[in-house]
């Protein structure tokens, strides 16, 4: 508990609930109306996992179950009462899990969780589905929630109850038999959901492809004049089939989508659908979902697989990592196996030769599909890129085996097409005499485009890849090249544009400003070499500036300075290392200052202000500002005097 405050009375203890919890209740209990009956879904969902879970725990230990081996999931309504109970032979909760699951979240990422809730009701109440937390929808149709539950091989049962105020009850049961029975005293405004054709309608909508029978029972009515109370009527409601298992043709997309909204208890539709069956030395089969929008949890620091690994049917685990790589942690699904023991543990499975040759088999499977996407639904895929390309990038830095298919996914925006483009596509309109292919690295698309060191290749035409991922950094040094051209950054000093053939009308531009050109420059570098120091590497005319006088490039075998900036407000380099100043030789700044230079004046202040200016155009933060100011007044007063 957090800090929460518990009182106690005779057996019943009222305890606080912890303050993320208390802002999940808040926000289920003014969403959408229209988003109510998504509770039916999560609860069965939960009823499911515990069952799931029991199932795989009685394999070592049998005597959980007591020879009860028919999981199933019971609903009952009781209009009289206005109650609606969902229960389980599942794994049941002690005590300790009562108050542990349903008054706090014990969970790593609580609080980074918590900070993506937006006030959105239906982008919030995905989240809190997605996060593993739907049990508070409950409260969406519930004025007061009762959970009964009792552990598997304990003897001792208890109960939860909560208006969802702030506060909940925990006391002793009476619950005879093991699972959890949860029961709703419904809102006024929640009536429909004591109606039985309402009841089967949300079930078969959105829980048909429960494994599990889902069983109705509507309690009977005792009228005046009756003997006997009605015997109540059960029936099931669904299919009670595992969904992977059937033929792709009888499989429906809004099946896929319900199954889809049950393994990863998000709202959106699957971007892309993999049913598939496997056979050979080893035999698998499941049904993998690529999310139509992002998880909130993706870029979480443990990067955990969310597919669920089932053997011979058999729930095993939902934090398997070794089925696929994290690169793909995105997807969403069940992967079931014929060929690994039922009893195999999560420590069994690490580095398991069986494990590690499913692992291959699905990432070839998923990204040949990508591909296929990419090449024939270029706009789809696009999508795709924009929600996890960031993660793809991640495996081009991580594997070497999967390497060259990954490069061939990626997708980039550039400076001279609308849209995403593919290395390839680059290749393919490199000018004559080029050589490499040309990037930039910035925070975003519009600051790198707004870089001086883009005006030369623009001036010839020469397209420029945008890099704007933090993992840029990591994989492009990893990778060097691409199909034999060597990726270069044209924020680093080696960018060399005198091979690269322009079109005429750019040449005849630069011939006219080379005429323009101060006939020395020499002097100039050298005066402004002599004033900088030690706080340049060098200073050197330039061939990529047409606009703008100065710039500053990283030496070529030196670190590309958006990854050193990077670094640096991540406190993991204390100091940038000194850069080139480029000068422009036909701006009409340096020219005016090539003459100065020729008759000897003092250019210290203006070698400062160039090299400050340079700083200020990469959005760098000035080493001393107060003596900028002064400089500039200086120049100012000189220039208006």
């Amino acid at each position: 508990m957090s800090d929460t405050q518990t009182k106690s009375s005779a057996s019943t203890e009222t305890m606080g609930f912890q303050a993320e919890v208390g802002r999940l209740l808040d926000i289920v209990a003014h969403s959408l109306y229209s988003e109510r009956e998504i509770f039916l879904r999560e609860l069965i969902s939960n009823s499911a996992d515990a069952c799931d879970r029991l199932r795989y725990s009685a394999i070592a230990s049998p005597d959980l179950t007591n020879g009860d081996v028919d999981f199933a999931i019971d609903i009952t309504v009781d209009a009289a009462s206005r109650t609606l109970t969902i229960a389980d032979n599942g794994s049941g909760m002690g005590r300790d899990e009562l108050i542990g699951n349903l008054g706090t979240i014990a969970r790593s990422g609580s609080s980074a969780f918590v900070s993506e809730l937006s006030g959105d009701s239906k982008k919030d109440v995905n989240l809190i589905g997605q996060f593993g937390v739907g049990f508070y929808s409950a409260f969406m149709v519930a004025e007061k929630v009762v959970v009964n539950s009792r552990k598997a091989g304990e003897e001792e049962s208890w109960r939860w109850i909560s208006s969802g105020q702030g506060s909940f009850d925990i006391e002793p049961g009476e619950r005879e038999t093991r699972g959890t029975a949860i029961t709703l005293h419904m809102r006024e405004d929640a009536g429909e959901f004591l109606e039985e054709d309402r009841l089967r309608h949300i079930v078969k909508t959105y829980s048909n492809h429960i494994p599990f029978p889902i069983r109705l029972t509507v309690a009977g009515e005792q009228k005046e004049g009756d003997d006997e109370a009605k015997l109540p009527e059960q029936e099931q409601l669904n299919d009670a089939s595992a969904l992977w298992t059937k033929p792709k043709s009888q499989v429906t997309e809004e099946q896929h989508k319900e199954f889809y909204h049950h393994v990863s208890h998000a709202f959106d539709d699957p971007w892309l659908t993999l049913h598939f069956k496997a056979e050979g030395m080893i035999e698998y089969g499941g049904l993998l979902y690529v999310p139509g929008s992002r998880p909130f949890d993706l870029f979480h620091p443990e990067r955990v697989s969310k597919l669920k690994l089932y053997v011979k049917r058999v729930f095993i685990s939902d934090e398997c990592d070794d089925l696929i790589p994290s690169y793909l942690r995105f997807l969403r699904g069940v992967v079931d196996s014929e060929d690994l023991p039922l009893n195999v543990s999560r420590e069994m499975l690490q580095n398991n030769p069986v494990l590690t040759k499913i692992r291959a088999g699905l990432t070839k499977r998923v990204l040949s599909e990508l591909g296929t996407k990419a090449e024939k639904e270029p706009e789809e895929y696009a999508k795709f890129w924009e929600n996890f390309g960031i993660v793809l990038k991640e495996g081009i830095y991580e594997t070497t085996a999967d390497r060259d298919q990954l490069l061939k996914l990626a997708r980039f925006e550039s400076t001279t097409q609308d849209g995403l483009v593919s290395l390839a596509d680059y290749i393919a309109r490199m000018k004559e005499g080029q050589e490499h292919i040309y990037y930039i690295t910035g925070d975003s698309k519009e600051a790198a485009a707004r870089s001086p060191q883009l005006e030369g290749f623009a001036a010839k035409g020469i397209e420029v890849l945008f890099m704007t991922d933090p993992v840029d950094e990591f994989w492009i040094p990893a990778v060097h090249e691409y199909e034999g051209k060597q990726l270069k950054s044209v924020t680093r000093g080696g960018a060399d544009l005198g091979n690269i053939k322009a079109a005429p009308d750019a040449e005849d531009k630069k011939d006219e400003a080379k005429k323009e050109e101060s006939a020395d420059l020499e002097k100039l570098v050298a005066a402004v070499k002599e004033a900088l120091g030690n706080a340049v590497a060098d200073v050197r005319s330039s061939d990529r500036l047409t606009t703008s006088a100065v710039c500053l490039v990283a030496d070529d075998n030196g670190m590309d300075m958006h990854l050193e900036r990077l670094l640096q407000q991540h406190k993991q380099l204390q100091q940038a290392s000194p850069r080139i100043l480029e000068l422009n030789p036909s701006h009409a700044l340096v020219t005016a200052l090539a003459k100065q230079a020729e008759s000897g004046a003092d250019l210290s202040d203006a070698a400062h202000l160039l090299l400050d200016q340079a700083r200020i155009i990469e959005g760098e933060t000035l080493p001393d500002p107060a003596a900028f100011a002064q400089r500039m007044a200086d120049v100012m007063a000189k220039s208006f005097g």
